[in-house]
């Protein structure tokens, strides 16, 4: 019963959802250019993905505080199916990173390159999107025990979850 009561606060949920994913990549930079962490292209695609979902759940989430039931109810619903296409991008990313990329010497023109250079993230944004590392060399790095691909793909998890929970909850009468 209580797990579907927070599920009432949707707008709320999402503004937070919304801002875990920018805290995330804050964390991010933080440990890139504080502490050396240096990203590979999964871990850059990956900051992509969390800036676009949080882009879609701030806006989402504003806009359903404005709005009232049904229609807020319709809108969340509306925002959770990007949600959900966005969040299992990241958990593939995160999980192609952990199991396959970071086995590898070099992770160099594959598809997370691909889709940075196509959207052009590195010369636009360097700042937060340049590749300083191969994969192998990413995946060496820890947070506390774990590799900063698990951690992601468990955000990525959760958002995958709550937006699943939207999209399948019955309507409110």
């Amino acid at each position: 019963m209580a797990a579907v009561r927070w599920l009432n606060h949707h707008p709320r949920l999402l503004v937070l959802l919304g801002l875990a994913c920018l805290a995330a990549v804050g964390g991010a930079l933080v440990a890139q250019h504080v502490y050396g962490v240096k990203p590979c292209p999964w871990c850059i695609l990956q900051r992509a993905l969390f800036i676009v979902i949080s882009a879609v759940c701030l806006l989402g989430g504003g806009l359903a505080l404005l709005l009232r039931s049904p229609v807020r109810e319709l809108a969340v619903r509306l925002v959770a199916v990007p949600l959900v296409l966005l969040s299992v991008s990241g958990l593939v990313a995160a999980t192609y990173q952990h199991e396959v990329a970071a086995q590898s010497e070099s992770c160099a023109m594959g598809a997370a390159d691909r889709i940075i250079q196509f959207f052009d993230l590195e010369e636009r944004f360097p700042a937060v999107f340049m590749i300083t590392a191969n994969c192998n060399e990413a995946g060496a790095y820890r947070l506390l025990g774990l590799p900063y691909e698990i951690w992601s793909g468990l955000l990525f998890a959760l958002c995958l979850a709550i937006g699943l929970a939207w999209m399948l909850k019955r309507p409110t009468k």
